[in-house]
């Protein structure tokens, strides 16, 4: 009969991620609701805040994982935390990693008889990928509301400019009009240059901390109308096309593409699909081969090609546009 550890090992792993989501949300949940529904600057103003105050809570929190790389394990997640922009802070998440790793070698010990040095290996592999897995989603799902929002970010900048406002000045009629993620980050740039800083360089600053090419293009344009002129508005009413054009593309890219995807990824877990069905139908069926020299080393081959196979047909559909 197959061993039902893999499967406890993956049960295991996924009520790790469940449980860290479960330990943010019991600690943070009510910002992060309030977060989803209004701007989080604008409601710190709102409580009696001032403008210095804000800008220096919000930077305070954008550079809360910058400089915490070299802290062992945590260089694997720290520019994905910022990105993020995780309210935990990084001695917080290695103390989630620390529990949920107890949390599995508990679990493992208790319906697995692995040996002690495996489950310690495997036990600390799940609570530092848990916590991966959980802050690069997290990252992802922000990344992508910013993109999102920011062709319609721009539109708005453009008629605030057609009106006759100053650049700055329609980055913060904007930073007051959308949603977060991104009204938080654009009212950062507007106090920021209320305070001095080039404006063009906030803009650069947030495109490299997001690591997000449509902002690297907005940043460029800025900058060049400051140094030689030009209509701004009739830029960014440009790029603002460009960046709906470039999604129209990538949508219609996803739509084609999706059919191969979900073809690799079935035929990937069909096989271990298969197994698991034909171990709990008739748990003898693999018996007689068990024993024989070939049977381990088999396994491994059609693992490594499982995992080749996945590797490479999300190589075929991965189209940058």
């Amino acid at each position: 009969m197959l061993s039902p550890e893999p499967l406890i090992y993956i049960g295991i792993f996924v009520g790790i991620v469940m449980l860290v989501e479960g330990i943010y949300l019991a600690i943070f949940g009510k910002s992060i609701s309030l977060n989803a529904r209004v701007n989080r600057r604008l409601a710190m103003l709102e409580k009696g805040s001032s403008r210095e105050d804000v800008l220096a809570k919000l930077r305070k929190e954008l550079d809360l994982h910058k400089g915490a790389s070299p802290i062992p394990f945590y260089a694997l997640i720290a520019d994905k935390a910022q990105k993020a922009n995780i309210a935990f802070s990084p001695g917080q998440l290695i103390l989630v990693m620390v529990a949920l790793s107890v949390a599995a070698f508990v679990g493992m010990s208790i319906l697995t008889a692995t040996a002690l040095p495996l489950r310690l290996l495997i036990s600390v592999g799940m609570g530092v990928g848990g916590v991966f897995y959980w802050v690069n989603s997290k990252a992802k799902k922000r990344l992508a509301m910013i993109d999102e929002q920011l062709p319609d970010a721009i539109e708005l900048m453009v008629r605030s400019l057609r009106v006759g406002h100053p650049f700055v000045s329609a980055i913060n009629t904007v930073s007051r009009e959308i949603a977060d993620p991104l009204a938080s980050e654009l009212g950062i740039i507007a106090d920021e240059a209320a305070y001095g800083r080039d404006v063009s360089e906030s803009i650069r600053a947030l495109a490299e901390r997001l690591d997000s090419q449509d902002l690297r293009f907005m940043a460029v344009a800025v900058g060049i109308q400051q140094t030689a002129g030009g209509n701004l508005a009739e830029i960014l009413q440009g790029l603002s096309e460009v960046i709906r054009a470039r999604f129209k593309l990538i949508r219609k890219v996803k739509a084609i593409t999706g059919e191969a995807k979900w073809s690799g990824t079935f035929l990937s877990v069909f096989p271990l699909l298969a197994l698991v069905g034909i171990n709990v139908m008739q748990p003898d069926y693999y018996d007689d081969v068990m024993g024989t020299p070939v049977f381990l080393p088999a396994c491994i081959v059609v693992g490594v090609m499982l995992l080749m196979n996945m590797i490479f047909m999300k190589m075929l559909v991965n189209i940058k546009v």
